[in-house]
């Protein structure tokens, strides 16, 4: 299977030109209700572009008046209910949610499934979000969805979002193409997401922490809730070592509906050790015994002990679904599970100077991120681009920036509106730590800075936020293809 793709140019790069000029092809008809379906890729974009989308703001209230799950199933019901039609795993959880669908994605294709992928947030270009077999859906594929899609959203209800649209677009082209089965990945909290309206045959919940506090709450307890609300009735639940208070929440809810529920570490057996082989590498291994099978020292395909956990409630699953699945082979399991890549997680996008660029947004991811670096990487130092959302916790965020940058550079990524101000994060980090730091006006001008900076064997890493790192992503891109036309010209 691919794991690697050219990344085409970033989307919220045409959203100026595109809002700037009017064509026939517009989501809206002036002085018109009436509204004109979008015909091509670039407008098909504009039309998301212009919904309402809550990965973008700032405050929403997450309750039943904004996220509405009859508003979803309607849709669904003029596509032929796809959702109906197609088996499906749900994912939710704070982090870990994008390695899991990946590691279980991989373990299931490796033994001959079709498997279909909805997550979020894409990098570079939105039709990242969903793909079979690891190949993103084609800009012509999408747009042909999404202009059906819309075209029944608009009978619907004018209200309708950019999530639920690709939701509903996610569920649409799976079953189109009649996959063996989808993981679809929650998108914010669970409850009311806009994937709930599936009944999987297993959930997953990957570790629970403190995020999105201004909208999910802000207790852990307050969270779990929210993101027990995937759980149904009759479908078990696999879930990561979790705090205290938060596998209270999940046992609890889990009891009250009627759902199995086992926690990795705690109702089946594991663990796991960092170790160092002439093959792989350093690498995590993990051992995983269940009712009826036992996983021994297999090794975890991605960088960083804090994947140990991902990788075996993904295993956790596959050994339910292999109950009633013979195909799934344990040989070939492994063999899927090995290949697992993860765009904008501990990737390598640069070689000289070097540049890793990782999607952590949290206090506890930027935690693994620093370890996983300083275990897996070797450097002499490391410049850190950081940028990160206004709503998260930023001063643990710095202290955690701290444990392994021995350069910090400050910027926002340009096309999205909760960044928080690069001059407000230098200040922040110098009264907490008293380090020199910088700040630049975008992407390009911090990755100017900072491989004057860099020596040959040190390491530049760029974290905070995916819209950063998705914006590193399309601006190397873009130099690459200047240097190919340079050299061909």
């Amino acid at each position: 299977m691919a794991t690697t793709r050219k990344t085409p140019s970033r989307e919220g790069s045409k959203i100026a030109k595109t809002k700037k000029k009017a064509t026939r092809d517009s989501a809206s008809t002036s002085g018109s209700t009436k509204t004109v379906i979008p015909r091509t890729y670039s407008t098909v974009v504009r039309h998301l572009l212009e919904r309402t989308n809550y990965e973008r703001v700032r405050v929403v209230n997450y309750d039943e008046k904004t996220f509405k799950l009859d508003r979803m199933q309607k849709l669904l019901k003029r596509l032929g209910d796809p959702h109906l039609q197609v088996r499906t795993i749900h994912v939710a959880g704070t982090v870990g949610k994008g390695s899991t669908v990946a590691m279980l994605s991989n373990m299931i294709e490796g033994c001959d499934f079709t498997v279909g992928t909805f997550t979020s947030p894409h990098l570079v270009e939105v039709t990242e979000r969903i793909s079979i077999n690891g190949e993103f859906i084609s800009e012509s594929a999408f747009t042909k969805l999404m202009r059906e899609v819309i075209r029944e959203a608009e009978k619907t209800d004018k209200n309708i979002t950019y999530f639920e649209l690709l939701t509903a677009a996610a569920l649409k082209h799976f079953a189109d193409e009649a996959i063996d089965i989808a993981i679809m990945e929650v998108g914010l909290g669970g409850r009311l997401d806009s994937t709930n309206v599936i009944t999987p045959e297993v959930t997953v919940i990957t570790r629970i922490e403190l995020d999105h506090v201004r909208i999910l709450g802000s207790t852990l307890e307050s969270i779990a809730a929210e993101k027990a609300g995937i759980m149904k009735p009759g479908v078990p639940c696999f879930s990561v070592e979790q705090h205290p208070e938060v596998a209270a929440v999940l046992r609890q809810k889990a009891e009250e509906i009627g759902c199995e529920l086992k926690l990795v570490g705690d109702d089946i057996e594991f663990s796991s050790r960092f170790c160092v082989s002439d093959d792989l590498g350093p690498h995590t291994r993990i051992c995983l015994i269940t009712d009826t099978n036992q996983y021994m020292h297999l090794p975890v395909p991605l960088p960083g002990e804090h994947q140990s956990g991902n990788c075996a409630v993904g295993l956790a699953a596959i050994n339910h679904l292999k109950e009633s699945e013979s195909a799934l082979v344990d040989t070939n399991i492994y063999r899927g599970l090995a290949r697992t890549k993860v765009p904008g997680r501990m990737e390598l996008v640069w070689k000289q100077p070097r540049i890793i660029v990782d999607g952590a947004h949290n206090p506890v991811s930027l935690t693994a991120l620093m370890r996983g670096m300083g275990s897996h990487v070797p450097y002499d130092s490391m410049i850190c681009i950081f940028g990160c959302c206004e709503d998260k916790d930023i001063d643990t965020m710095l202290d955690n920036l701290a444990i392994g940058g021995d350069k910090i550079i400050f910027t926002a990524a340009q096309d999205q509106a909760r960044a928080a101000d690069p001059e407000d994060l230098k200040q922040r980090f110098m009264a907490k730590r008293g380090k020199v730091c910088q700040t630049a006006r975008n992407i390009g001008q911090a990755l100017e800075i900072a491989a004057s900076a860099a020596s040959r064997d040190d390491l530049i890493c760029v974290t905070g936020s995916f819209y950063l790192v998705g914006e590193t992503k399309a601006h190397l891109d873009s130099l690459r293809k200047k240097r190919v036309k340079n050299r061909s010209s």
